[in-house]
């Protein structure tokens, strides 16, 4: 049996993020994923400055492929204006190993099974014990399933989405957003990255198509018919992964004696764009200083929307 102060489920940036901050104030730490760092995670991968804030360090400090927008070509419901904006893209497979590498902490390759509560501890597939335990697995986390009950914790509204990040040899190095076109409940994205690669996507509230009797793959061809009109990709087989997760609820339920939720796990993506790695990032350390020092933990100083963050609004 190991036993350490804090288990953390789940090692993308909520899990490395919280693991990194306790690891700085000594507290001992292990941390859980059942995949082997770097692993592919599906996402469009643009970060905020306030990201690089919260780490600490500047954005040409960043030891992979980062492309920083001035700018992105944006379609609201057909209006197509240019947006100025400071934004920057990543690959995940690059930035999550290298958030987890810069933490420091030990992590097991170990995919959770059973976590119960027994003698004042957390005892995790009688293998783990700790006094407090860090729910960083996303959506599907099993701490949020095991220790969370449904009528406490209410998610927001269900995002599902379908992309794919690829290699491409003429890539337009300009950002494309799509708003509500073709009645969409979301939008869809063309996001060019480093060294060659783009992320392609398309996203909406699962609630909204189900009610318009519609469906995220109606949606993901009318993508790639304007990708091609648009000459951004041509004649590429699209192999495109889906996924989901949860806009932020109201009231968000956050802890439970000793165990907190963070990023995907606590459903903390923006309302406006499902923006979720600065919240990601942010709750996990907001969960390690509640942990530190003892007191509340709370997301309130996560902004809820990402537009005053795209026009470079002070929040």
């Amino acid at each position: 049996m190991i036993h350490t102060d804090v288990i953390i489920v789940g090692g993308g940036p909520a899990g490395a993020a919280c693991a990194g901050r306790l690891k700085q104030a000594g507290v001992g730490c292990i941390l859980l994923d059942q995949a082997q760092f770097p692993r592919f995670k599906p996402c469009a991968g643009w970060i905020t400055p306030q990201i690089f804030a919260d780490l600490g360090i500047r954005p040409e400090q960043y030891p992979h492929g980062l492309v920083t927008y001035r700018h992105f070509r944006i379609s609201l419901a057909g209006v197509k204006f240019k947006l100025k904006t400071l934004q920057y893209a990543i690959r995940r497979v690059e930035f999550d190993a290298w958030l987890l590498e810069r933490a420091g902490v030990e992590t097991h390759l170990h995919r959770v099974e059973k976590i119960c509560w027994m003698r004042e501890r957390y005892v995790v597939d009688d293998q783990y014990t700790s006094q407090y335990l860090i729910g960083a697995g996303g959506t599907h986390c099993p701490v949020k399933k095991t220790v969370f009950p449904a009528v406490e914790s209410q998610p927001g509204t269900l995002i599902v989405a379908m992309e794919e990040e690829f290699p491409y040899p003429r890539m337009d190095e300009q950002c494309y957003l799509w708003f509500f076109e073709n009645h969409l409940p979301g939008y869809a994205w063309y996001v060019p990255k480093a060294n060659g690669f783009v992320n392609v996507g398309i996203g909406g509230s699962a609630s909204q198509l189900k009610a318009n009797r519609d469906t995220l793959k109606h949606h993901w061809q009318q993508l790639i018919e304007k990708l091609e009109k648009m000459e951004l990709v041509q004649g590429h087989t699209y192999e495109p992964a889906g996924h989901s997760y949860h806009l932020r609820p109201p009231r968000p339920q956050l802890r439970i004696g000793n165990a907190f939720l963070v990023g995907d796990a606590a459903g903390l993506a923006t309302l406006d764009m499902g923006e979720g790695i600065h919240p990601a990032i942010r709750s996990g350390i907001l969960a390690a200083e509640a942990i530190i020092h003892k007191r509340e933990y709370s997301v309130a100083s996560i902004p809820r929307t990402s537009w005053p963050s795209l026009l470079g609004l002070r929040r």
